[in-house]
């Protein structure tokens, strides 16, 4: 059975650069978590999710989680990542360490984020460039597959 943490606050993740972090300190603000990889052929959404959090700057901040569960498209290492993200997309959002979104080592966060109950759906991630769009008290809202662009309205509808 599902038990639920009381918001997605709760959990403990840690940054790209090794930093504990919470997203509790985005309290107040919609939250986008999103499952990312450089070797993707949704990669380029990067570009989107950095306007989206650039446009959106005073009610949302994107968070991404880099993850080498779908065809190993996430093989480098923090550090390598940050660099990509930054040099290629020009990234300034949030980008946590690389997770596991799947699987026996699954994430926690990504854990609770595929059987929470939303008005979407539920279930394993599929593909890179998932998205999470979490509210301004911690509550999974809406989810959204790896088709559906950053800038899209049916995204940007909800902010």
């Amino acid at each position: 059975m599902f038990t639920a943490p009381p918001s997605v606050y709760e959990f403990k993740l840690k940054t790209i650069d090794g930093q504990k972090f919470s997203l509790a300190k985005y309290k107040g603000k919609k939250v986008l978590v999103v499952n990312t990889a450089s070797k993707c052929g949704f990669t380029p959404q990067y570009a989107e999710l950095q306007k989206l959090a650039d446009q959106y700057k005073d009610k949302l901040v994107v968070v991404g989680f880099p993850a080498n569960n779908f065809g190993e498209q996430e093989p480098g290492t923090n550090a390598v990542i940050k660099e990509f993200c930054s040099k290629n997309f020009g990234v300034t959002f949030p980008l946590s360490e690389k997770v596991s979104v799947k699987g026996d080592d699954i994430c926690p966060l990504f854990k609770y984020l595929t059987e929470a109950p939303n008005p979407d759906f539920t279930g394993e991630i599929k593909w890179n460039f998932e998205k999470f769009l979490i509210d301004e008290n911690g509550n999974l809202v809406h989810r959204f597959r790896s088709q559906v662009k950053p800038l899209s309205p049916e995204i940007t509808k909800y902010l």
